[in-house]
């Protein structure tokens, strides 16, 4: 087991370049499974989950492979595989992104309930309702959603949660329906357009993304193209965050501002300099973070996957600060860990009350997710002592792509010991 041992008081300074985005990523690649011919996809992260994504691929009777560190290459013929191993989809959520592909692609989908982290309830109904609208049969077996069609029509389906998940997996199967698809309350994430501008590019009919409904209009094949992946919002405001909460002054690169913009706001909004220019965002700390009330949305509001970073920069802010999490009911655990470093947090329901204190102190931690891992790595950083993150592994290699090496080139003081070393965080 791999573990992060950060030494807090060194303040970060400097440029970091920003990875390609995971989540937009993810589903891009499972939509390679819709596909006849070659695709190149730029820009592609160093992940875990990636991994176990072109694993899931490969399983499939597609070769796909990192062709450079960012580039994967990936190559289909005409029939795919219909059943997904369990061993893959069990191990990351994400994974089950596949089964909308594979059901347009070949009438059949045998997919395994899936896994991933521990952060609450993400049922997979609205995926399943929306398939049966579009013409689906669904049964259970054993741990599996088997999804059977001769061929999907095009239908009007109401999302009663703007899921990500279901909207994107609903719009990968309508690409190859009959027909005419309206997704209405669709998730409006940055990643669900980049999934629809992939698509489209490969000769894909789907207008409307980045509202709240999306217009699919049929068509007979979609073909291979090359694409290049959007940079990772979720990576570029943790280290905003990291900047912020070091009272340091870094520059983010190959960042889109417009993704960023709830982060950029709420840092701003507690007393930190935010540049924009030229598409860069240069982060300054001069004083200590002001605290402030904070609720997780569906985007454009505040992302939940940016919670557990924030809540580290509230334990240290001055005054009361109060954390509402609307989207995750289990997305607190990362708090008992912080209080073992000293911060003063209450919990009430799906709020956090934080006090925030002057200094956090150094102690053994353990990543309860993908995002509280980060979150402790952002709070070892400002401890007296040592700060030791255990499950580098299992977490923050599944979502940061070399974060210990970005954070360590701006001057933090973090190594990593056991297991192989550092591979891809």
């Amino acid at each position: 087991m791999r573990k992060a041992i950060v030494t807090g008081g060194k303040r970060l300074k400097g440029d970091v370049v920003i990875s390609g985005s995971k989540n937009a990523a993810l589903p891009i690649l499972a939509a390679t499974a819709l596909l006849n011919g070659e695709i190149n996809l730029h820009n592609v992260p160093h992940l875990n989950d990636v991994i176990t994504m072109l694993r899931m691929l490969r399983s499939l009777g597609l070769r796909a492979e990192y062709h450079d560190p960012n580039i994967v290459k990936i190559c289909t013929n005409h029939t795919v595989k219909h059943v997904a191993p369990y061993e893959l989809v069990t191990k990351m959520r994400a994974s089950f992104f596949i089964i909308g592909p594979i059901l347009a692609r070949m009438g059949l989908a045998k997919i395994p309930l899936p896994g991933g982290c521990a952060i609450g309830s993400r049922p997979v109904e609205l995926h399943i309702k929306g398939l049966k609208a579009l013409g689906a049969t669904v049964e259970m077996e054993h741990g599996f959603v088997i999804v059977k069609a001769g061929k999907l029509k095009g239908a009007k389906i109401y999302l009663d949660f703007p899921s990500v998940g279901a909207t994107e997996t609903l719009m990968m199967a309508a690409t190859l329906a009959e027909g005419e698809t309206i997704i209405e309350n669709a998730a409006q994430e940055p990643e669900v357009l980049d999934l629809a501008n992939f698509l489209n590019k490969c000769g894909a009919r789907i207008s409307g993304v980045g509202d709240d409904t999306i217009v699919i209009n049929g068509v007979s094949r979609l073909k291979g193209t090359e694409y290049t992946v959007i940079p990772d919002r979720i990576e570029a405001g943790t280290i905003m965050v990291a900047a912020a909460m070091t009272k340091g002054d870094v520059r983010l690169r190959k960042v889109l501002p417009e993704h960023v913009e709830s982060t950029i706001g709420k840092l701003r909004e507690g007393g930190v300099q935010v540049d924009v220019q030229d598409g860069d965002i240069r982060v300054k700390a001069p004083s200590r973070f002001k605290g402030l009330d904070l609720k997780t949305r569906p985007y454009p509001g505040f992302p939940t996957d940016m919670q557990p970073q924030m809540v580290a920069l509230l334990s240290i802010s001055e005054g009361v600060s109060i954390m509402t999490e609307n989207i995750f009911e289990n997305r607190f655990m990362h708090i008992h860990e912080l209080r073992r470093m000293g911060a003063e947090i209450k919990l009430e329901d799906r709020s956090a009350i934080i006090t925030g204190v002057n200094r956090l102190s150094g102690a053994p931690v353990r990543a309860t997710d993908l995002r509280a891992g980060a979150a402790l790595i952002l709070a070892g950083l400002v401890a007296d002592g040592e700060t030791v993150v255990d499950d580098m592994e299992r977490f923050i290699d599944r979502g940061y792509e070399r974060l210990v090496s970005k954070l360590s080139k701006l001057g933090a003081r973090i190594v990593e010991v056991g297991g192989n070393g550092e591979s891809n965080i």
